[in-house]
């Protein structure tokens, strides 16, 4: 059971994230065999102010 949790600044679309979704799951299917329905995918969509590199926000 593949579990992934992508996190990001930023809102998606619902046809964004659905062509994310396929995209890992052709990968897990194609790279480790493993079925799409096994797959399991969260996105973190987070506020830029939450979310820094180094000592500088995004937001």
């Amino acid at each position: 059971m593949p579990y992934i949790n992508l996190k990001l600044v930023g809102k998606l679309t619902k046809d964004q994230k659905e062509k994310i979704a396929k995209e890992f799951s052709d990968t897990l299917l194609k790279v480790a065999g493993k079925p799409k329905e096994a797959l399991y995918l969260v996105i973190d969509e987070v506020a830029g102010e939450n979310w820094a590199k180094g000592d500088k926000f995004f937001g």
